[in-house]
């Protein structure tokens, strides 16, 4: 039977853990300042390079004293420079709690052949943080993109460690405070919570990274994409907007224009309140209902960016079949894009949550949720 939808729908049904949407004021009008034709090498493309290292420091709160890199192959080629370039001077713990961590430990266990410790999760987990050797050098995520379980804002890495820190931050930076004097490493993309365009990544160097680059030579050849030092001294000219390969300019205009729009709204503290309303919205939602629920299990690790659900309800008989119709009955009413679970993740929705999202889209999205469910149940009850 034919169950009828709300009436009101969401404004904006961009609901993709990335990309993600663009910020609630952007026109391609925005874009006309940018130096398309020009080289990134000439004095107006270093200025916008140097700007958007500059405004990133700003926003984010970063140490005078940590260099802030804009690198290509977005966060991922950001995480692959600083595994191929730092690793193997010391003992490494890899942590994985979902499918990128989970990426990050077969390269360096199967491709950088490291005997690294590994410590992992299943979705829904985190695990044991307290249990790390942080004397070891460490590699993870903090928001796990495809699990939405984060480091819990109460744990704290020791300041006095040993080993290096690093950290894919992707879906965390611009929504979650970072302990930097934690950090040694802090990757992420633009496309993620500011919404900007794809494969530009961002590498954020403690002075510890800086001086274990310039004290230690991998086994290893390394690709020039990945070079972040000549003849044993570190290139600074990638971190004052000499970038190693061409960066788009169209794109580096975007996250300029974004970076604004992040001041606009308060900066740090704005974008993280943002969040935080947001995901409470669907948080609440779960609450109330005895079919759905926050795929991870402590609230301390829930997410406020990439909020993972599943279904708990008993009359489903095939979860991932489920979700999927679910999924695309919304997507082709127009009324959310791409809120499927990550492929190797457990069947269930991913509902991105960052700052670029209106918690009033958020809101809007909600009742539809509710007729998805029921018309799926429906649908299915119908067939048996």
């Amino acid at each position: 039977m034919d169950i009828e939808h709300p009436a009101t729908r969401p404004a904006n049904p961009r609901f993709s853990s990335g990309p993600c949407a663009k910020y609630p004021t952007f026109s391609l009008d925005h874009l006309k300042d940018a130096p398309l034709g020009r080289s990134h090498r000439a004095a107006i493309g270093k200025s916008k390079l140097k700007h958007a290292i500059d405004m990133t420091r700003d926003i984010l709160g970063v140490p005078e004293d940590y260099l802030i890199g804009i690198v290509p192959a977005s966060d991922t080629g950001a995480v692959e420079m600083a595994m191929w370039n730092l690793l193997g001077a010391r003992p490494v713990e890899m942590l994985a709690w979902e499918s990128f961590g989970a990426g990050w430990v077969t390269d360096v266990v199967k491709q950088l052949n490291l005997e690294a410790k590994v410590t992992t999760a299943e979705y829904g987990e985190i695990v044991d943080l307290g249990a790390v050797d942080w004397d070891s050098d460490v590699v993870f995520t903090w928001n796990g993109t495809t699990s939405g379980v984060r480091v819990p804002a109460k744990f704290e890495i020791p300041e006095d460690r040993e080993g290096l820190t690093i950290c894919d931050a992707t879906s965390a930076a611009f929504a979650q405070r970072l302990p930097w004097k934690r950090l040694d490493v802090v990757t992420y993309s633009w496309q993620k919570v500011l919404g900007g365009e794809a494969a530009h990544g961002m590498i954020i160097l403690s002075p510890r990274a800086v001086k274990r680059l310039e004290t230690y030579t991998p086994s290893w050849p390394l690709p020039k994409i990945f070079r972040l030092t000549k003849s044993g001294k570190l290139i600074t000219g990638i971190f004052e907007g000499a970038t190693i390969n061409t960066p788009s300019m169209l794109c580096v205009e975007d996250y300029l224009k974004a970076l604004n729009w992040a001041v606009s709204v308060g900066g740090l503290d704005g974008l993280i309140a943002r969040a935080n309303a947001n995901a409470q919205v669907i948080h609440d939602f779960c609450a109330e209902r005895p079919w759905i629920e926050n795929l991870a299990t402590d609230p301390d690790t829930w997410s406020n960016t990439s909020v993972c659900l599943k279904f708990t309800d008993a009359r489903i008989e095939d979860a991932a079949a489920f979700a999927k119709s679910f999924a695309k009955r919304l997507d082709t009413r127009g009324v959310a894009y791409d809120i499927g679970a990550y492929r190797d993740a457990p069947a269930g929705l991913r509902i991105w949550c960052g700052a670029t999202v209106q918690k009033s889209d958020i809101e809007a999205l909600l009742p539809w949720l509710d007729w998805a469910f029921e018309s799926e149940i429906a649908e299915q009850q119908s067939a048996a």
